[in-house]
This record gives structure tokens, sequence and C-alpha cells, in this order.
């Protein structure tokens, strides 16, 4: 799970093209939106097709999403439970 965790917040900062933040900036808790990292919907919408296309889970709705989306360790967790 440390590793998936690791993994994702590379992947965000990479994918999402966000400056000045390295993965050891985010902590595992911190929420990934508003006060957080501060993604907003548009990125949600780009981070479902980056999970779909780094770990093969898809995310079927934004009810879903919101909740994966908390923060890296729910998402590492909604990946896990999800990854075949």
């Amino acid at each position: 799970m440390e590793d998936m965790k690791q993994q994702l917040k590379t992947i965000i900062i990479d994918e999402l093209k966000i400056q000045g933040v390295t993965p050891a900036d985010i902590g595992d808790k911190d929420p990934l939106f508003g006060d957080g990292l501060g993604l907003d919907s548009l990125d949600a919408v780009e981070l479902v097709v980056v999970i779909q296309k780094h770990f093969g889970v898809q995310i079927a709705d934004m009810d879903e999403g919101r909740k994966a989306f908390e923060s890296v360790e729910t998402l590492a967790a909604y990946i896990t439970e999800h990854k075949n």
C-alpha cells in the first residue's frame, strides 16, 4: 500500500502538471481538493482518466469518485479494492 501511495503522488503531480509540489509535500491523509492540494473539478475528471490509464480501475460515478478522491490514502484503498 505504501508503494501505491508514493506512486499515486508522483502520478498526480506529473499527470496533472502540478508545479512546485513534490511527492514528499503530499501527506497520505491530506485532502486532494480545496484547501489541501488544491485540485478542482476539472482535475477530478482528469484524475478519473489517469486512474483508469495507470491502474485499470474505472471510477463509475462522481459519488464514488468523491469518496475515493478525499486523499491519497482513500484513493489507494479504492484502487486496491477495485483492481482485478
